[in-house]
């Protein structure tokens, strides 16, 4: 199954972490939580990723709690396991697709052209993540794809921030944004999780007004 656009409604900005043990991503997720955003995708790009995942929803069951890098059946047996509430991957194939169609919940593949948008309409799937949007042909790519493919909507990540955000948020066929521009490198570093708090409320404000 896949209704990822449901799952995440009321909270369309999705903040990306990468975390290096799982008490700092305890210490993140509770500064996403907050500054009153409740949706976060753990990457799987470190060791720590399906523990991470598991201890953020223990800890904080109001969080949707995801992962992310996902790219073959056994990573997501692992999100599966991890209690994943959603399941994110950077790119597509038939195989992975066949792998997330398996499972019971909602997952965004991720696309970057139009053959693989056509990949994800032909799997029966009308969600989908845009990555890299910046690599790929940023806000301007986005918009013509609600053209040829109006019945696609899609959620970009990659190269994304305050500065741009606008030019993302305000367009018809973008239901959601994520980025980790959100939980800044120098506040995870330093402990200042009130500086993440910060970052996210501040995202959320952008993304409000933006979207208004």
């Amino acid at each position: 199954m896949s209704d990822f656009k449901s799952l995440i409604e009321g909270t369309p900005l999705l903040p990306i972490l990468q975390p290096q043990s799982v008490e700092q991503a305890f210490n993140i997720a509770g500064a996403v939580h907050a500054s009153g955003l409740r949706s976060i995708e753990v990457v799987r790009r470190t060791p720590v990723a399906a523990a991470a995942v598991t201890a953020i929803r223990e800890a904080f069951p109001e969080l949707l709690v995801g992962m992310g890098t996902v790219l073959n059946q056994e990573h997501v047996q692992e999100a599966v396991d991890a209690g994943s509430q959603f399941i994110i991957s950077p790119t597509l194939s038939e195989k992975l697709l066949s792998a997330l169609s398996d499972i019971n919940i909602p997952y965004l593949p991720g696309t970057a052209s139009p053959s693989d948008i056509l990949l994800a309409v032909e799997a029966g799937l009308s969600e989908v993540k845009f990555f890299p949007a910046s690599l790929s042909g940023g806000a301007a790519m986005l918009k013509n794809f609600s053209a040829i493919f109006p019945e696609v909507s899609l959620c970009p990540t990659g190269g994304i921030s305050n500065s741009n955000l606008q030019e993302y948020s305000s367009l018809p066929n973008v239901f959601a944004v994520g980025g980790s521009w959100m939980i800044p490198k120098r506040c995870v570093a330093s402990g200042d999780w009130q500086g993440v708090t910060a970052a996210c409320a501040l995202a959320q404000q952008q993304f409000t007004k933006d979207a208004a």
